[in-house]
């Protein structure tokens, strides 16, 4: 692949510290909630704003600090993509897929990452379960296959796809875990795979998570990574998941709208049945007190996995085997507790909840849709509970 180029804002103006980059994404927020009509119409982030994450420093969150990049940890991350949904959900979903930039440039060879990742500010975009087929050929890989939920596929600048590697027709074994089978991700431009336009959705419409395929596609090896051969040392490269930690800011900042949302409007409301006005209603305060309370048990618990497991990364702490899968658990309880929330609310609110000019038909939409991933499925609960009962679990990322 050659070297991307892309158009981007001035570097010298974007934020490169923490603390500048999330002052910068509550400073969008209420742009995002303006555009939240068009980005849903669109089905994908207008050019406006990607313009406007890109400049915020967002694609640049995990870039490396050796690189000049603010190399933000798991929790600053989480938190990053927690305030960007309580602007816009889908735009916070592109936004956690988008900066994964700088964990796989961590899984890469130095010269290539540089070359392959030529700013700090290129978003990328991809599926890297192994849906694909990459047959070893001289200096690399022919790539073919169908990959699904391409998020921001449409304002990428790269766009990844993860494969079975086979030789001479055989599957490959992985010559570091010497595992039967060999996961790699190929690295190409998005112009380098067919997209097809299949986003039409119940919740993230927009997202523009397109499907997208190859056929024959040559990718050199160099282009290509494991995730069980890092380059680069350091937690956020240290376990695969570190792709998956940020997942739970999209619910969590979600439901920390729509709760926002709804007291908004309880100075104004008076139930139409009771006649009772809402701020003195018994059974909507306990409605609101009973979401706030659930709302901060959860982010609690993802945050403090996530510390947890960052520390003992840091200092090559032992994991127990409840250490493995905390932050599995607390990221499924986060997706599944933060849609009955917006549930709950969505119900509170009753009749005017089912207008789509209003926010709680979005959210509604959105907490079912992100809850189909993989992340927040039951699997996950028997995954997690057969390490905790001494087995092994087949996912590679606890």
């Amino acid at each position: 692949m050659s070297t991307v180029n892309i158009s981007v804002c001035n570097t010298t103006a974007v934020p490169s510290t923490a603390v500048d980059i999330l002052e910068s994404a509550r400073k969008m927020v209420p742009i995002l909630r303006e555009h939240s009509a068009l980005i849903e119409e669109k089905r994908c982030l207008p050019q406006s704003v990607v313009n406007l994450l890109r400049s915020s420093g967002v694609f640049r969150a995990a870039m490396p600090k050796s690189w000049g990049g603010p190399e933000l940890t798991s929790m600053q991350q989480t938190e990053l993509v927690e305030i960007i949904a309580t602007g816009d959900v889908s735009a916070a979903w592109c936004s956690m897929i988008g900066m994964d930039s700088g964990i796989y440039s961590g899984f890469l060879p130095e010269h290539v990452a540089r070359q392959i990742y030529s700013s700090l500010d290129m978003a990328n975009s991809g599926w890297i379960h192994p849906q694909g087929r990459a047959e070893r050929v001289a200096g690399g890989f022919k790539v073919s296959g169908n990959w699904r939920f391409g998020s921001g596929i449409t304002h990428c600048d790269v766009l990844v796809a993860g494969c079975l590697v086979y030789k001479d027709g055989v599957l490959e074994p992985d010559p570091e875990t010497g595992a039967p089978e060999q996961w790699r991700v190929m690295v190409a431009k998005p112009s380098d795979y067919q997209i097809k336009d299949t986003w039409y959705t119940t919740g993230l419409a927009g997202s523009g998570s397109l499907d997208y395929s190859a056929d024959q596609l040559l990718v050199p090896e160099e282009h290509s990574f494991s995730f069980s051969k890092p380059y680069r040392s350091g937690p956020l490269y240290s376990a695969p998941d570190a792709i998956l930690r940020k997942m739970s800011g999209v619910p969590l900042g979600m439901a920390r709208a729509c709760l926002d949302y709804v007291r908004s409007l309880a100075a104004q409301r008076i139930d139409r049945e009771t006649k009772i006005p809402w701020v003195d209603d018994v059974r909507v305060q306990s409605a609101i007190a009973s979401a706030e309370m659930e709302l901060a048990a959860v982010r609690s618990s993802v945050h403090d996995s996530l510390e947890m497991q960052w520390s003992k990364l840091a200092n090559g702490d032992a994991f127990s085997i409840d250490d493995r899968v905390a932050t599995a658990l607390a990221r499924y309880n986060a997706f599944r507790t933060c849609r009955h929330i917006i549930q709950t609310m969505y119900d509170l609110v009753g009749g005017a909840s089912v207008y789509k000019k209003a926010p709680m038909d979005r959210w509604l939409r959105d907490a079912e849709t992100i809850c189909q991933h993989a992340v927040a499925q039951d699997s996950i609960l028997q995954l997690t509970g057969k390490v905790l009962l001494g087995g092994e679990s087949t996912s590679p990322f606890f």
